[in-house]
């Protein structure tokens, strides 16, 4: 009887060994596939960055543009009050 309870005790115990080397085996697997999908995702928000940094440089680069382009407008719409209003003081 102890012999049956002793080879039992020791298949339960490989049982478990089996299991827990299948378990940490899976477990591995999924780590590597998670590791594949961050990789690519951590590609992607470098391809963002880059993006971004390029659209704020350009949306930089506009701002410019368009303050020059309306202090222009500004200052020629000023010239051109000036000049109605020279002419308005000689016409009275």
């Amino acid at each position: 009887m102890s012999d049956n309870v002793e080879n039992a005790t020791i298949e339960i115990l490989k049982g478990i060994q089996g299991s827990i080397a299948q378990l940490r085996s899976e477990t591995l697997a999924r780590f590597d596939k998670l590791e594949t999908r961050m990789d690519r995702f951590e590609a992607q928000i470098e391809r963002l960055d880059t993006s971004m940094r390029k659209d704020r440089r350009n949306a930089a680069g506009m701002l410019v543009m368009m303050r020059a382009t309306a202090g222009d407008f500004d200052a020629r719409v000023s010239e051109v009050e000036e000049r109605v209003a020279v002419l308005e003081n000689r016409a009275s």
